[in-house]
């Protein structure tokens, strides 16, 4: 399953797998417990497909920045989101070496780490975008 089915929720922890559309939002699945949810209008949803980091030069989309993490650690987990703001900083340092200092934060590196984790442990690491997102991005 590619990142265009992969959601965060704002206020709701972890990530979501989008099941099926309903008739006032859609339905979506923890990865964190598996507990369904039904989303509506009122909350604010990201597609972790439409998320970039920003760099010196560009803006990275989040799959590429997975894909270099998943390489790195080769398929396995990355270090704890736990762990602190210096080494986090430091191993994002080594993944994205020039990531922007003054716009990527230590709460952003925390989160993508986390998300990466979150996405090996379900074994959704098909960081790629499907083949419908990439012909829209190309436009």
């Amino acid at each position: 399953m590619s990142l265009d089915k992969i959601l965060s929720i704002s206020g709701k922890p972890g990530l979501y797998q989008l099941i099926t559309q309903t008739r006032t939002g859609f339905l979506a699945q923890s990865l964190l417990d598996g507990k369904k949810l039904n989303v509506n209008g009122h909350n604010s949803v990201s597609l972790l497909s439409e998320i970039a980091i920003y760099t010196l030069t560009e803006e990275v989309p989040l799959g590429d920045v997975f894909q270099k993490i998943y390489d790195k650690e080769e398929g396995k987990e990355a270090i704890s989101h736990k762990s602190s703001k210096d080494q986090l900083e430091e191993y994002f340092f080594e993944v994205l070496p020039d990531y922007d200092e003054d716009r990527v934060y230590a709460s952003d590196i925390k989160k993508v780490v986390q998300w990466y984790n979150l996405l090996v442990k379900n074994d959704l690491t098909d960081f790629s975008l499907s083949e419908e997102v990439a012909a829209e991005e190309e436009e």
